[in-house]
């Protein structure tokens, strides 16, 4: 079958299909799983026959929206929060899997940008750092407490704070992709250029595997968070500069509404995160090195499993119904 029969005679049915997800025509499950069955196997006769054209970049992206709707919806009566993070955020994780691997991309390049700034121009780090806390961090590097400035404040006082901090942090990240995801590149930036530096100065000072036992043990979510919130941003990016085949509101309304929900998956770990510095990394400097290193794998284990595991585990069971 020539391509443009094989359009015209599906383009009704993907066209129902495609008002079904957004909501501008009512369908049960039932027929929506039916539609979506059809809508693969038009999909893979598409792979096979046109698998160059665009009509298969169309149906895997319709393929690709359609189906979290089907099974987020698929039981009303479940709890709607659970579902929400067992279901619908990983899908959508699968759905947009390659801005995260360019978030990620984008995080270990502009650490290293850090990183070798610092080792090479001795003023970089109090350039960023400020000298204030350069100076502080010194002294207590002399005193043989290099993370001393996470046992100041008060338990509650520190987590609260920190916790603000962090959020604000990761919404200015998601947030500021609706300038096209440049926003969200330049607070990205800012932030791994500070990290990779802030590192490379403990390295330098020899008590880096001190550094790495504190800071890791609420780091390993937090930023890991961070760049979660950054890939959240280049999405929301993304739909005002590439539409598709949408007109370019609607694509920045289904944009907006996705990338939003994974933002808001990232608060559980970011409270995570500052419930562990305020009352764990602390005590850090006297914990024994295998319990450090336990809560940071733990950590890192959970966070890791939720956003680059677990989606292709839900994604295999999903389609393999």
């Amino acid at each position: 079958m020539r391509e443009i029969a094989f359009i015209k005679q599906n383009k009704e049915k993907w066209l129902e299909f495609e008002l079904a997800i957004f909501g501008k025509a009512k369908k049960n499950t039932d027929d929506l799983a039916n539609l979506y069955i059809q809508l693969m196997n038009d999909l893979s006769y598409a792979r096979t026959y046109y698998p160059k054209s665009k009509t298969v970049i169309y149906l895997n992206h319709l393929a690709s929206l359609s189906y979290q709707k089907i099974y987020t919806t698929k039981r009303e009566d479940k709890n709607r929060f659970i579902e929400f993070f067992k279901t619908e955020v990983p899908c959508l994780v699968y759905q947009y899997k390659r801005y995260i691997f360019y978030a990620f991309i984008l995080f270990f390049f502009t650490v290293s940008i850090g990183v070798i700034s610092a080792k090479y121009d001795p003023d970089f780090v109090r350039l960023i750092l400020g000298d204030g806390y350069v100076n502080m961090t010194l002294e207590n590097i002399k005193k043989g407490d290099p993370m001393a400035v996470y046992g100041s404040g008060s338990n509650w006082g520190s987590f609260i704070a920190i916790t603000l901090n962090n959020i604000y942090v990761g919404a200015r990240c998601y947030i500021y992709g609706i300038f096209g995801g440049i926003g969200t590149f330049y607070i990205f930036l800012q932030n791994s250029i500070m990290l990779g530096s802030f590192q490379y100065f403990f390295y330098e000072h020899g008590v880096f595997w001190q550094s790495v036992r504190g800071i890791w043990i609420h780091g390993s979510m937090e930023i890991f968070a961070i760049v979660i919130e950054s890939a959240a941003g280049f999405i929301l990016g993304a739909s005002i500069l590439f539409p598709k085949t949408y007109s370019r509101i609607d694509s920045f309304k289904i944009g907006f509404k996705n990338s939003f929900k994974i933002f808001l998956s990232t608060l559980p770990f970011t409270f995570g995160a500052g419930f562990l510095e305020g009352f764990i990394t602390r005590y850090a400097i006297d914990m024994p090195i295998w319990l450090s290193s336990f809560i940071i794998l733990v950590t890192l284990g959970i966070i890791s499993f939720y956003y680059l595991v677990y989606p292709f585990i839900l994604h295999k069971k999903i389609t393999a119904i």
